[in-house]
This record gives structure tokens, sequence and C-alpha cells, in this order.
């Protein structure tokens, strides 16, 4: 608790510079945090080792510095979200005309969605702009914080502009209660599930475990699945993409929309891959070893 009432002070006061000075302050934390502590350097360099193994090593500390200009960036852009207009949002985070009409075009046929999308880019102005100008009314599902003061700091920033808020254990519950609104529930899906429960796959060139609760709900509620990329056009400057995958989830086979919305987020990835976070430990769990059948020991007698 007095952790965060030290700490709140400045945050406000880091949100309510103006954009020129707001950004000194993130080339200030990006010298501290690349240069002088190396947060998460061991971790993040071989990450990127490992997803791109044919570049070189001048290539990954080139990628590796870019991200941190990035993250620094971004976890301070997070802060903004407290005292930031509703014009400026907009204006730093933008729909595509396509992505707009694509949505509207949901909402026009009264159908609820799924969105789908990674830690790309700027997620949090995402979710801002599209509670600003979309008809959906936005529920993103989300991990709430151990610390009940900073879950209640992020808590408003995310709901500020009316997006509401799932904790992940009561998505479907929630989102069944939710059937009769027009809804778009975003799950950000390249988090790390247990490695016996998820759909494992080959992504950025090392298995990798994927949730596959976003595919079974997107089964059960048969609501289109839209993938989201939120792309930056330059230094605070974001747009976001949207395409549809599937138009009647039900209707695919066991791991099939996992595995489209896994290599949609790859190709993203590879792309620029800067402004993905590389910092999580995405790769902590080994894919578990195939249960070998049990023999009944009469068939070993001959």
């Amino acid at each position: 608790m007095l952790t965060y009432y030290l700490v709140l002070p400045f945050i406000y006061l880091i949100s309510l510079l103006p954009f020129a000075l707001f950004y000194g302050v993130c080339d200030f934390m990006f010298v501290l945090l690349y240069y002088v502590t190396g947060y998460r350097k061991k971790v993040v360099l071989q990450n990127l080792r490992n997803s791109f193994p044919e570049k070189s090593e001048k290539e990954i500390r080139a990628i590796s510095r870019r991200f941190y200009r990035y993250f620094c960036d971004l976890l301070l852009e997070t802060f903004k979200t407290l005292t930031i207009s509703r014009e400026a949002a907009i204006r730093r985070c933008k729909l595509q005309p396509e992505a707009l009409a694509l949505f509207n075009r949901y909402a026009a046929e009264n159908r609820s969605i799924m969105i789908v999308m990674g830690h790309y880019g700027n997620w949090e102005w995402a979710g801002n702009t599209f509670s600003l100008q979309g008809r959906h009314h936005l529920y993103v599902v989300y991990h709430p914080l151990s610390n009940k003061y900073f879950n209640g700091l992020i808590y408003r920033m995310r709901t500020r502009f009316g997006t509401g808020l799932i904790a992940m254990k009561d998505t479907f519950r929630d989102m069944v209660a939710h059937k009769s609104e027009l809804d778009a529930t975003a799950f950000i899906a390249d988090q790390t599930p247990a490695p016996n429960s998820a759909y494992w796959t080959t992504f950025l060139n090392q298995d990798t475990p994927v949730f596959q609760g976003t595919e079974k709900i997107a089964r059960k509620m048969n609501y289109p699945v839209v993938y989201v990329c939120v792309q930056r056009v330059k230094r605070g400057y974001y747009e976001i993409s949207a395409r549809t995958l599937f138009e009647e989830p039900s209707k695919t086979a066991d791991g099939e929309i996992t595995a489209a919305h896994t290599k949609a987020l790859e190709a993203d990835i590879c792309a620029q891959p800067e402004y993905w976070l590389w910092s999580h430990r995405r790769w902590k769990h080994k894919r578990p070893e195939p249960v070998a059948a049990k023999v009944s020991p009469a068939l070993t007698v001959l």
C-alpha cells in the first residue's frame, strides 16, 4: 500500500506531461533500462535468437535495442491513458477505415464478435479507440493483479472510456450473461498457459503452448472471430487493422482457430519484430512427452 501511494503522484505527473516532454522521459527511461539496469536483457536476447536463428548477432542486438525504445514508450503511454483526452486518444490510435467498416457491418447485423490479438503495438490505446468509436460494447479479458491497489489503477485506466473488463476465470460465464448485448470480447491470446492443457504448435521457430480457451469459447458462442493488429506508424501514433478469421467458428475443426490466430500474429511479428513483448518469458514450458500406452501384463506373456 505504501509503495502505491508513493508511486501514484509520479504516475499522474508523467501522464499530465505534454507529449514533447513525455517522450523525453521515455528516452531517459530507455537509457536507464537498456544501458544501466539491463532489465531482462538476457531473456530478450535469447527469445530473439531462438525466434530468428537466421539473423546475425548484429541484427538481433539491433532489434533488441529498438524493442527497448518501444517498450519504454509503451509503459509510459499506458499511464497516459489516465488523463489523455478523447480527441487525442482517437488521433493517436486510429481505426483504419476498413477496420471500422468491418466492425460497423457486424454491428448493423446485430452480431457480437470475438477479437483476438497479441501483445503487439499498443493494445491499451487500441481498447480506448475501439470503445470511443465502435458500436459494440468492448470487454477485455484480463488477469487481475494480486496487488489490489495497482489492480484498481489498471482498472480505472482501462475502463475510463467505457471498456469493460472480464477476469479470465469468469470469461465464458460473463459472455453468456452479456449475450443479449452487442458485445466485442477481446482476447490477448499470446500469454503462457499450463503446458498440459495447452494447444501446442510451432511459433517463431519454437514449440509453443497456446491457450485453447479462446477457441473453445468461440465455437460455443459461434461469434465471428476477428484478428486485430495494432501497428505502430511512428512514435506516439498507431493504426488498428482488422480482418475476419472465421464467420462461423462452430463449423471449424479442433485447433483450426488457434492455429489461424497464432499464424496471423507470427506474420505481424516477423514483419516488425521490435513491436512485440520480447521481455515476456513466453517459452518457459517444454512440450510434454506423449504418454506411452500401458500394456496389459497378460499381453506380455508369450
